[in-house]
């Protein structure tokens, strides 16, 4: 089997019931549908039992947060790949599985577009060149649109102890420090529902990157990463073309000086 969509819920099931709807409603027929509730008492339960038989396994029951569940999920899985689109995500339409296959799972993790629910704007887009260790540092890849070799996984599994930024911390474990390759596919995959834990919580989301990266990296390299943050400005996208198709990189740098001595006056 190709693919083990994973659903997690808890008291959403109106979320739930549009999750469901567009997972069930795919064209493409060769994944599995496994969803873990934490023990809802909103009417969940009914909605699951209302699609018990296009499920493929579901439990209701008392757990420990948002990445319990979702690792709960992953013993149950017996796809190549986990995706994990949770209470309230949707597929971007009905084709996407269908699309997906025909771009190929052979990467570590596949990536594709996420929008934000009612627009068509697209949440933390690819990076212009291959992906590093700074384009997480200043961003994030949306686990709604990342297909997951379940080995992987199970090597790293997800951190119980963070509410937030689980996920964000696995991807700097398997693709900035393990190396995982990494595709992105121009193809959109999901709708993220902007309702969310970690859409409401940025105050939290940065106290958790912040020991996540305390934990992973030694100090030394973390001061570079955030001197480096820090100096951010937009002429830096613009640079290193700059630099190679007009060679004007010293004067911007002429201007800036020349700025900062203005401004010291």
């Amino acid at each position: 089997m190709m693919l083990s969509v994973i659903t997690i819920n808890y008291n959403d099931c109106q979320g739930l019931r549009r999750t469901i709807k567009s997972v069930v409603g795919q064209t493409f027929p060769d994944y599995e549908f496994i969803v873990i509730d934490g023990g809802s008492t909103d009417g969940s339960v009914d909605v699951i039992r209302e699609y018990a038989d296009r499920i493929d396994y579901w439990v209701s029951e008392r757990d420990h947060g948002i990445y319990h569940a979702m690792n709960k999920g992953v013993v149950q899985a017996h796809g190549d790949y986990c995706l994990f689109m949770n209470s309230g995500d949707c597929f971007y339409n009905d084709n996407v599985l269908e699309r997906i296959k025909r771009c190929g799972l052979k990467d570590d993790i596949v990536i594709g577009k996420v929008v934000m629910d009612g627009t068509e704007q697209v949440i933390s887009p690819p990076p212009t060149r291959d992906i590093s260790f700074y384009h997480l540092y200043s961003g994030a890849i949306p686990h709604q649109g990342a297909f997951i070799k379940k080995v992987l996984l199970e090597k790293h599994p997800y951190d119980e102890t963070l509410r937030i930024c689980s996920d964000w911390k696995f991807f700097l474990q398997t693709i900035i420090m393990d190396n995982c390759s990494v595709k992105y596919i121009d193809e959109f995959v999901a709708r993220y529902d902007m309702g969310g834990i970690s859409s409401n919580n940025q105050e939290k989301m940065r106290a958790e990157k912040e020991k996540v990266l305390e934990e992973v990296f030694p100090s030394r390299v973390l001061a570079d990463y955030r001197w480096m943050k820090q100096s951010e400005c937009l002429t830096q996208t613009l640079t290193p073309q700059l630099r190679i198709n007009y060679g004007i990189d010293r004067w911007l740098y002429r201007i800036g000086s020349w700025l900062l001595k203005i401004r010291r006056k």
